[in-house]
């Protein structure tokens, strides 16, 4: 039986940025038994904003430059070290190579800001979605939560989320939408996929 104190799934969050999907998917499995708790945060970057973040709700983080991580003598002993059996990338910008996709197959998920097929691929992330999502005057965008795979943006989708844009939005009118919408709906779609 699951209970809080030692919940059965555990996972990674890997993130390369400020960290907010990061805290509120820590938060969601904290604050309920929801069957799993981050227990590792990784970041490509000694100044990301997530290790503070991650370090205030007490999860162990760990910085990686990317030749570790694609190192799986480095990275895979980690993560099983810590028992992990979902990775989640919350902004997370380098490619996951492909041996630990073979390692944890359908257990690494993703979050981009549009509504893939749309506005994704390499070079795609950010600001920069929700630039060209105006730019080209569309009247909606969205998430979409996906299984990584070898390329980017191009695994097989779980859940899309999609959102009105008025034509008087901005990129940053856009990307509040976009923050909203991760906050409310990331970690349930993991609950739900993986943990139920």
């Amino acid at each position: 039986m699951k209970t809080s104190s030692n919940p059965a799934g555990r996972i990674a969050v890997f993130a390369s940025g400020n960290g907010s999907n990061a805290e509120n998917i820590i938060r969601y499995f904290r604050e309920a038994d929801r069957g799993a708790q981050v227990a590792l945060v990784v970041t490509n970057k000694a100044e990301a904003g997530v290790i503070s973040r991650a370090e205030s709700l007490g999860v162990e983080t760990c910085v990686l430059p990317a030749d570790r991580l694609r190192d799986p003598d480095t990275i895979l002993p980690l993560l099983e070290a810590r028992g992990v059996d979902l990775i989640v990338l919350a902004g997370f910008l380098l490619m996951v190579p492909p041996f630990l996709i073979a390692r944890y197959p359908g257990r690494i998920i993703n979050i981009h800001p549009s509504l893939l097929p749309a506005y994704g691929g390499k070079g795609m992330y950010g600001r920069r979605v929700h630039e060209a999502v105006v730019e080209a005057g569309e009247s909606r965008t969205g998430i979409t939560v996906h299984f990584v795979s070898e390329k980017y943006d191009d695994g097989r989708i779980i859940a899309q989320i999609p959102v009105e844009i008025s034509p008087s939005d901005s990129a940053a009118d856009v990307e509040s939408k976009i923050h909203r919408l991760e906050k409310a709906h990331f970690p349930r779609i993991i609950h739900e996929t993986f943990y139920r």
